[in-house]
């Protein structure tokens, strides 16, 4: 499989980073959306991590609360899952765009960069192994980004203390400079009529 695109997906590996998203600080994928990703059905995706959740302490995958998953809606976060549906179809035909009455009746686990690994071990299928090693890479990319990001607002706070500091010299420099470039006075004028030496 080329590295560039999942193969039967038509998507490459970079169209995974928005299916990446931020709860309680942390970046985490969707059950659904690792679910579509490894090749398996939500339902058959979380029964496999259910009988494994002894692997899954809370730093590898938690589930959100009413208020997160509103939030994400709320944010559009969930329209990731529309874009899981773009990059990935799984479902049989038959199945195909149908949702159980009302959708998902329990809120979504999530799992982070080491419960997306775990959850490929635990599904057991060659796509899910496969598939993991381009999650784990968006993680990773998303990771150096934002650590690229926090470099560079370090170092451009550095270099405005430092022309504050110059700029503060510069001040100083200025205002010592400032007589000299004062135009000199003007001689005292002689006044009319007759001078002694003396006066």
């Amino acid at each position: 499989m080329g590295e560039g695109n999942f193969s039967g997906t038509g998507a490459n590996r970079d169209s995974l980073e928005p299916l990446i998203l931020v709860v309680r600080g942390q970046r985490v994928m969707l059950d659904a959306a690792l679910a579509r990703l490894y090749g398996v059905a939500t339902m058959r995706f979380n029964e496999a991590f259910k009988r494994n959740m002894h692997r899954f302490p809370s730093d590898f995958a938690f589930q959100i609360n009413a208020g997160e998953y509103s939030s994400l809606i709320s944010q559009n976060a969930i329209s990731s899952s529309q874009a899981v549906d773009s990059l990935v179809s799984n479902e049989s035909p038959a199945h195909r765009g149908k949702r159980p009455h009302g959708g998902r009746r329990t809120l979504p686990w999530v799992f982070t960069e080491h419960g997306a690994l775990m959850a490929a071990n635990v599904v057991r299928s060659e796509r899910a192994v496969r598939m993991s090693i381009y999650v784990i890479r968006a993680f990773v990319r998303l990771r150096e980004r934002a650590a690229s990001n926090t470099a560079v607002l370090q170092r451009l706070a550095e270099i405005d203390t430092t022309l504050l500091e110059h700029d503060a010299a510069l001040r100083d420099v200025y205002r010592k400079l400032l007589p000299l470039l004062q135009p000199p006075p003007d001689p005292p004028k002689r006044g009319i009529g007759f001078h002694t030496g003396d006066e």
